[in-house]
């Protein structure tokens, strides 16, 4: 097997808790976290819910120490929280002490400013630097300011992949000795354009989005941001670091079948996750737990199930489960928010339930974990599929 890359911090926010800690709380103690928004002022308020995060942009502000004159996008304040609370997770004082790179992901970026702002911004020059930071480069950069970095940072953004790809882009740079230490996470706050884009497309539930049910209608949109501190060996041996588990496994592949659908047979998901056995040096059997994209659209749950069950060639197939009915899919952020479920998964020996399910899928017989499940995993293993084709899978292990 793999020895992997070490990760020695985490750090998040989501619609179901302020930190790793409640989090935890939330997913063991079945606290989904959708409701109607209170932030965003959409048409669609009180017609469809959300994973939102309750707290303001203001809130964020002040909780940042940020000046008044700020041109932060939620997305920004967002990231930036979870990264710093990754950073002080893993015991670092001096984040430059090492090669260190901030692989940052996004697919608002600052759109959720910028669209405030779009009618006046002719009129108003002063409104100039908040159309500034809708790249998302601009978010990643805000965030290795706030926390110092001094070195290589970048930006993926591959629709609801991108933080699977940002840790496999960050644990390759290890690998290969690019960098000693790399904080790999996506950020991605609501905007009425991205709430506005999926309601056009139609896969927006007017409930509870239920994954993997036969019966499920579609997905929540939510917010978050989380960040793994990924170290290597050499760092953790001097600095005496404590692994909290290894990302071992990692792959992107294609399907290349539609602009926003999946292939009905889950090719891209199913050359995935198989690359990524390779790459960890396992079998698919050695798996304990998978936390599934689960979108609980009527396309994404097919096929991410047929792939799951052609890697398993239709026997044996590990407990499963989306956390999406928890917090909502939230985009470039839902890898990194899974990863770090990923790893409490390890750490503390449980399979967290997929909630709201009632009906068996009638295409297969898969059933979901929908109760909490205590266990020994040794091995998780976590898919994020987006827009494009563009499919991802990463597995995480005990050291």
């Amino acid at each position: 097997m793999n020895k992997g890359v070490a990760i020695t911090g985490m750090g998040i926010i989501s619609a179901i808790g302020n930190n790793v800690e409640e989090n935890f709380h939330a997913l063991t103690s079945g606290q989904k976290g959708i409701s109607p928004t209170d932030n965003i002022d959409t048409v669609h308020k009180g017609e469809i819910k959300f994973g939102e995060i309750k707290k303001t942009n203001a809130e964020l502000i002040v909780e940042l120490g940020l000046p008044p004159d700020n041109n932060f996008s939620r997305t920004a304040l967002l990231g930036t929280l979870a990264a710093k609370q990754a950073v002080e997770n893993a015991g670092i004082s001096d984040v430059n002490s090492y090669r260190t790179g901030l692989v940052n992901s996004t697919s608002v970026g600052g759109m959720d400013t910028t669209e405030n702002h779009y009618y006046e911004y002719f009129e108003k020059p002063e409104t100039v630097k908040y159309i500034a930071a809708h790249d998302g480069g601009d978010v990643s950069q805000k965030i290795a300011e706030e926390l110092g970095l001094q070195g290589f940072v970048t930006t993926i953004s591959t629709a609801c992949s991108s933080a699977a790809n940002a840790i496999m882009l960050g644990a390759r740079m290890i690998k290969a000795g690019k960098l000693d230490r790399v904080i790999v996470g996506g950020t991605d706050a609501l905007a009425k354009f991205t709430i506005n884009g999926f309601k056009t497309l139609m896969i927006l539930t007017d409930s509870y989005n239920t994954p993997f049910d036969n019966d499920r209608k579609g997905l929540n949109l939510g917010e978050a941001a989380a960040f793994l501190v990924l170290e290597s060996d050499a760092v953790v041996e001097k600095e005496g670091k404590k692994v909290l588990a290894r990302v071992i496994g990692y792959a992107n592949a294609n399907d290349a079948y539609h602009q926003t659908a999946s292939s009905e047979n889950g090719e891209g998901a199913t050359l995935a996750m198989k690359k990524a056995f390779e790459v960890a040096g396992i079998s698919p059997e050695e798996i304990d737990y998978i936390n599934m994209h689960g979108t609980a659209t009527p396309n994404n749950d097919l096929s991410e199930g047929r792939a799951v069950l052609r890697v398993y060639e239709g026997k044996n197939v590990p407990d499963f489960s989306s956390t999406k009915a928890f917090t909502g899919h939230t985009l470039a952020a839902a890898a990194a928010i899974e990863a770090v479920y990923s790893v409490l998964a390890i750490q503390n020996g449980v399979v967290f339930p997929n909630l709201n399910f009632k009906t068996r899928m009638n295409e297969f017989d898969l059933l979901p974990q929908t109760e909490i499940k205590h266990k020994n995993i040794d091995k998780v293993l976590s898919n994020s599929f987006g827009f494009g084709g563009n499919c991802s899978t990463v597995i995480f292990s005990k050291d």
